[in-house]
């Protein structure tokens, strides 16, 4: 019997020091011996936001410890590793230093292949983990760093269909939960609220909404909440903003992902299709509902990576690398870290004030 690749993943781009160790079994199919994730909601929780230093401090205090316990919940020994995968980006530079320099260590230690990682191909790729798929399909990536629709073509191989050109939609749940008076990190709080609320109370603005293609924008909507917060005096009135912003993202998702399946059928002649769903806000479960009927609608297959695996993990960063393992992509230890790593190199780079749509 063949050894199944053992990889080992790590994750540090942000907030979270994770890392995990992930195989096959004989029909090829992944699975996850370990998940180790650690986070740093307390570190932040009074700045309102993530502190880069304070990040890059607390990965270095966790990161032998959290390797340590992924190993040894994977009931295997340092010794069957067959590869190390660390993040090299995008992400914060002095967070994204510490993973990769540490991943980068350990496989020099082991005498074992370096796999760098890029983040967004982590999340691209995370629905593997527990469902066959087929290339090519169509990824909505929507995290706190992150939204963009992305034809996957394969391994290495992507085709941005539309981006967001100001804030990424993690990041505008997060925003608004702190003006609701949430503590961070308050997006999956507003999923929450939202049902105590009337959706209808609220006319909030859908910026770009009937241009751009399937572009996104979040900036805006978010200048209105921020007004309108300063106005509510009852917490019914919180409800029901909570309530209005989390219906008018739905909206927006809603139309701007049948564009998108447009501009992918337009791209491939499909003979199945299929549509993958991953990012950290790919968890709240109005957004799932809603996206899971519009592809029913649309003769789409809908795809998500369990809800564990949603935000930032490790087993998404060994899978990447469990798929690189196969077809020999390593790289070499002085591969640097990369705070921008688009997956489609080619994409024009739209975020900031004054973007044309």
């Amino acid at each position: 019997m063949n050894k199944k690749p053992l990889i080992l993943g790590i994750e540090s781009s942000c907030d979270e020091t994770a890392a995990s160790l992930i195989t096959e079994n004989e029909q090829g199919n992944p699975i996850v011996l370990s998940s180790i994730i650690s986070s740093q909601e307390d570190v932040h929780k009074e700045f309102g936001g993530v502190v880069p230093e304070l990040a890059a401090r607390s990965h270095i205090e966790k990161i032998d410890l959290i390797v340590q316990k992924a190993i040894k919940k994977s009931g295997k020994s340092i010794n069957d590793i067959d590869a190390v995968a660390s993040t090299a980006g995008p992400g914060l530079i002095v967070c994204l230093s510490v993973g990769l320099s540490f991943g980068k260590a350990f496989a020099c230690a082991i005498e074992k292949p370096f796999i760098a990682v890029n983040h967004l191909e982590g999340h691209a790729l995370s629905p593997k983990i527990n469902s066959k798929i087929n290339y090519p399909y169509l990824l909505l990536l929507i995290s706190g760093g992150h939204s963009q629709f992305l034809n996957v073509k394969g391994i290495g191989n992507y085709k941005r269909l539309g981006t967001t050109i100001d804030d990424a939609l993690g990041e505008a749940f997060d925003k608004t939960a702190k003006l609701l008076g949430i503590d961070f990190p308050g997006g999956p709080q507003i999923e929450i609220l939202a049902e105590k609320g009337n959706p209808k109370k609220y006319d909030l603005p859908k910026p770009i909404f009937n241009k751009g293609g399937c572009n996104l924008s979040f900036a805006g909507l978010k200048t209105a909440v921020l007004k309108i917060s300063k106005k509510i005096k009852t917490e019914q009135e919180r409800y029901d903003l909570a309530a209005s912003f989390q219906k008018t993202i739905e909206d927006i998702l809603y139309k701007k992902t049948k564009i998108a399946f447009e501009e992918f059928e337009k791209q491939e002649n499909l003979n199945e299709k299929i549509f993958v769903v991953a990012g950290g806000v790919a968890a709240n479960k109005k957004i799932r509902s809603m996206l899971i009927d519009l592809a029913k609608k649309s003769n789409y297959k809908s795809i998500f990576p369990p809800i564990e695996l949603c935000g930032d993990n490790a087993a998404m960063i060994a899978m990447v690398g469990l798929e690189k393992f196969k077809l020999k992509q390593f790289n070499d230890l002085d591969y640097p870290a990369k705070p921008r790593w688009p997956l489609d190199k080619d994409a024009a780079f739209l975020k900031g004030a004054g973007v044309k749509i």
